[in-house]
């Protein structure tokens, strides 16, 4: 099936402000000339434009020239769910390469946040994501037994691990995210190819299935250049003034 145009003009222009083609501050040129290079009507045009600054990557609009804010697309909080499906939207091609995967008794703190009593047994894997090529995640995943037992044998490097293990059943239900930020340690560094104590998106992840019950506890970090997160509040008629 075709590519609908507007995604593909969003495409190519959130590729030009990637590659810094069209620079952070500068102005998009007018729609006009944008429907003339791609042979589109303004719909097209307009639609790609209003997906570009719903990442964050525009400002404009109501009939101002369209402005470069930022190169990294934002991911809204509810839409911040799997690495390859927002790799995948926002125009970067995802891949992966395993580290390592065991099973292991998990860390107290762990065995604690999933309701473990001693003696269970957990996978726990340590994987990093690439965005065209390039380091852009380390995730340290850490599943319930009976869940993780299935990644064992799976080929990790083939996909997303969420896709793997909802086509085996798991009831894959619900997630707590908390964001901070950390200095990156010695393994993030040598395999995000960042200095120690840089800078890092920290993403803590409590997965639950529909009964409640936790099956995965996630310390995913990001370099601060490939990934932002967006909140957008927005204040009720009757909010109470404080």
């Amino acid at each position: 099936m075709a590519t609908p145009l507007h995604r593909s003009i969003a495409a190519e222009l959130r590729q030009r402000i990637r590659s810094g083609a069209i620079a952070v501050g500068a102005e998009l040129p007018p729609e006009a000339r944008l429907c003339e290079e791609f042979s589109a009507s303004r719909g097209p045009v307009r639609q790609a434009l209003a997906t570009l600054r719903e990442e964050g990557l525009l400002s404009g609009g109501q009939g101002r020239r369209a402005v470069v804010l930022d190169a990294v697309p934002a991911q809204p909080f509810e839409a911040f769910r799997s690495f390859t499906r927002r790799a995948q939207l926002t125009g970067y091609t995802p891949g992966q390469q395993l580290q390592e995967i065991a099973l292991r008794l998990p860390e107290p703190e762990v065995a604690a946040v999933l309701h473990l009593d001693p003696g269970d047994l957990v996978v726990q894997l340590l994987r990093l994501r690439l965005l065209d090529g390039r380091p852009a995640m380390l995730e340290r995943m850490t599943f319930v037994e009976p869940v993780g037992r299935a990644l064992l044998a799976a080929d990790l490097n083939a996909g997303s691990i969420y896709a793997l293990l909802t086509k085996e059943g798991v009831d894959l239900h619900s997630a707590r995210h908390t964001f901070d930020a950390v200095p990156a340690d010695a393994t993030d560094a040598r395999l995000l190819e960042l200095p120690e104590n840089g800078p890092l998106l920290r993403e803590r992840r409590l997965t639950t299935d529909s009964q409640g019950v936790p099956i995965e506890w996630s310390d995913d970090r990001y370099r601060s250049d490939v990934a932002t997160v967006t909140l957008t509040n927005t204040r009720g008629a009757r909010a109470a003034m404080l």
